[in-house]
């Protein structure tokens, strides 16, 4: 047992005011554990675990000034992740009951046999030597396959299935869908499943001047240019060994377009300003939400490239075409966005699910996420009024009540700090100017809300 408990790192605190019985404790489990830590008072239990996180508490109930388990019942839910066991020279079946409704692992009375002991703190590290390898095993299969596709519904698993097959190719990928389906987010699971050594760089064609594009993928040397007063590497020198994710190819103007594929064919760039072409190793992986065949035959997108870069193909479905996948959605986009921000999860019902489900969501993936924030921030959308601007809030008082979050709504292009600060401006103003109140309401301390006011006050 010794090897396999120390591997995980695992540590003890022994709170007894006895000096023996800390003694024999602190012997036999410094045989086993990593680390163990032992303490004559609460007082000194407490000053240790605040410095140090333990696996398992081994704690006497009867102490001087106060008892074991109102310590442990003390402890707030995030701390609870230790487990317990209590001791006691007492025998009385109101303090097993109590100790056991506190989180105990076990409860043990003393005089004890060493033995007995020692068996419960391995059943305690058996259960989270398990844990621990359940977090590694699901660690090893989010390596295989990235976690952020999410979905069950048929064409994504078509789709992920898809992505596995290509990935260790070195070939160029081109990935299709409408706008907001994930295209960034299959071209990083392509590079973590590819194998290769390098790193991931994304870059949008759309978002770059077009006078600056050639430099920025492929550098440039001093004095190439005015205001080029050094040496540059370009993407494609970054990205060396890796993945150049190139987002809205169909943006690239058309003379960009033919040094991309004498890129692609030689293999070799040209910095700007530079007289050699230097080698190159990149997998590129290309996407669109434009039907790139339409734009060839528009004389807008060159005909070779686009066979260039379509030698293998991702389709992304649009998000009303996996509506299975909804649920998952949200519940993902519900947990990490609550907790980036501070909040309480959003929980939806079935009436609110059924609802989204049969919308269109014109702006896929992405829409969904804007909508689950704005409900994080500001409540649910009542699934009665989609396109009223209402919000479903829930009151204390577990009722809900249907408010309107501004008078024309926010505008989708907003940033997240501006929807917060209108949210709690207007919270603050029902209050008539009582912060205390309007925190609150917002589930924020008060000192949370000053700062804040003092933030947009500076700026």
């Amino acid at each position: 047992m010794k090897d396999a408990l120390q591997q995980f790192g695992f540590s003890a605190l022994v709170v007894d005011d006895e000096p023996g019985m800390r003694a024999i404790l602190n012997k036999a489990l410094s045989k086993k554990l990593t680390q163990v830590e032992t303490a004559s008072s609460l007082e000194e239990a407490e000053a240790l675990r605040q410095r140090n996180y333990f696996d398992l508490l081994i704690v006497d109930i009867n102490l001087p000034g106060r008892s074991g388990i109102d310590w442990h019942e003390a402890f707030t839910d995030d701390e609870r992740r230790s487990d317990i066991i209590f001791m006691t020279g007492y025998a009385e079946m109101e303090t097993a009951i109590k100790a056991l409704r506190a989180g105990a692992s076990d409860f043990i009375l003393k005089p004890f046999n060493l033995e007995q002991m020692l068996q419960s703190v391995q059943r305690c590290l058996d259960k989270r030597m398990m844990e621990r390898r359940n977090v590694a095993l699901q660690r090893d299969v989010a390596r295989s396959f990235p976690v952020d596709i999410i979905g069950e519904a048929p064409k994504t698993l078509a789709m992920r299935e898809m992505v596995s097959r290509l990935a260790p190719s070195p070939a160029a990928v081109l990935i299709e869908g409408e706008s907001g389906t994930g295209k960034e987010l299959v071209a990083r699971a392509l590079h973590s499943l590819s194998g290769r050594s390098g790193p991931f760089v994304p870059l949008n064609c759309g978002a770059i001047a077009p006078e600056l594009l050639e430099s920025e993928l492929f550098g440039h040397v001093s004095g190439a240019f005015t205001g080029a007063r050094k040496s540059k590497d370009g993407l494609f020198r970054v990205a060396d060994k890796g993945t150049l994710f190139l987002d809205e190819i169909g943006e690239m103007p058309l003379p960009m377009q033919a040094s991309l594929l004498r890129t692609l064919e030689q293999k070799t760039i040209r910095p700007v300003g530079a007289e050699r072409e230097v080698q190159v190793d990149v997998r590129i992986v290309a996407a669109t939400n434009r039907n790139l065949q339409e734009e060839v035959n528009a004389g807008r997108f060159r005909k070779d490239l686009y066979y260039r870069l379509n030698v293998l193909s991702v389709e992304l479905p649009p998000l009303r075409e996996r509506t299975e996948d909804i649920g998952l959605l949200l519940n993902h986009f519900s947990e990490s966005l609550s907790r980036e921000m501070g909040l309480k999860p959003v929980v939806w019902s079935a009436e609110e699910l059924t609802a989204m489900q049969g919308y269109e969501w014109p702006g896929n993936i992405r829409e969904l996420k804007n909508t689950v924030e704005r409900a994080v921030l500001l409540g649910k959308p009542d699934p009665q009024h989609w396109s009223d601007g209402e919000l479903l809030k829930a009151t204390s008082g577990g009722e809900s009540q249907v408010v309107t979050a501004c008078e024309d709504g926010y505008p989708q292009e907003w940033q997240l700090k501006d929807v917060e600060r209108a949210h709690i401006e207007k919270v603050v103003d029902a209050h008539e100017g009582n912060k205390s109140a309007a925190a609150r309401q917002l589930g924020v301390a008060r000192k949370t809300l000053e700062r804040k006011f003092k933030e947009w006050n500076d700026d």
